[in-house]
């Protein structure tokens, strides 16, 4: 069994938010992963320090873990990397650093946090887009309305003039849509690109429904040349996904 320590030097046990010590430890799990054996212990007094207890039979895989993000410089497995660039993004914006502390005391793990040089960021705006996704939520009392398309994981947060918001009510947590309009992106300091704001100005229904019932409604339809396609299910993947990623 082996102890880890991750230091937050902004805060005291007192002083941190319930909230931003949720996102820390949610972090933190993600960066050691083993998440069924790794296991919140305490929080030590003066600057925020959370103690984690790693069962004996994951230790070995922890450290080989965290070994490979320190000996690359945060650029190991691709989720501890992504961990890894989550808290020290969050160290930044408390305008601090942390260090992650093994059982002996030694540091094996710095994050430079609001120390971290920041490269430049580039803005795109008014640019053309398309975005998928189901409604998940429309409305608002003001000219432009909020509307939350759910894609997956993401929620992307756009908007609509009334008049759209009133056609786009109909497919509300129903019908998944994609919608055309203007947005501006931002590049953050990792290199990712943030949809900050959108603008639906035209949307369109998605077809969800399974290839082989596709197949068998194009083929229905006398003289579209479909029946003469050797591989249907190919065709349909290709022109869905577009030639570079069809297989």
């Amino acid at each position: 069994m082996s102890e880890y320590r991750f230091k937050i030097d902004a805060y005291t046990p007192e002083t941190i938010p319930m909230s931003r010590l949720a996102e820390y430890m949610q972090d933190l799990a993600a960066l050691f992963g083993e998440k069924a054996h790794v296991h919140f212990v305490c929080i030590e007094e003066g600057s925020t320090t959370l103690v984690q207890r790693v069962d004996p039979e994951s230790t070995p895989k922890v450290r080989a873990r965290i070994n490979a993000i320190g000996v690359t410089g945060g650029k190991g497995s691709e989720d501890a990397s992504r961990a890894f660039k989550a808290l020290d993004r969050r160290l930044a914006e408390d305008n601090t650093v942390g260090r992650l502390y093994q059982d002996d005391g030694a540091e094996i793990l710095y994050f430079p946090g609001h120390e971290r040089a920041t490269p430049l960021t580039f803005r795109v705006s008014n640019q053309p887009g398309t975005l998928d996704g189901l409604p998940i939520k429309i409305g608002g009392k003001d000219e432009t309305v909020p509307v939350h398309l759910e894609e997956g994981d993401t929620v992307h947060i756009c908007s609509a003039t009334r008049n759209m918001a009133r056609r786009l009510a109909p497919h509300l947590f129903a019908t998944r849509l994609r919608v055309h309009g203007n947005g501006r992106w931002e590049r953050d300091a990792d290199g990712n690109w943030n949809l900050k704001r959108f603008t639906i100005a035209e949307f369109e229904v998605l077809d969800d429904a399974p290839l082989r019932e596709i197949v068998a409604r194009l083929h229905q339809v006398p003289g579209n040349g479909w029946k003469e396609i050797d591989d249907p299910y190919a065709e349909l993947q290709r022109l869905r996904q577009g030639p570079e990623n069809a297989h």
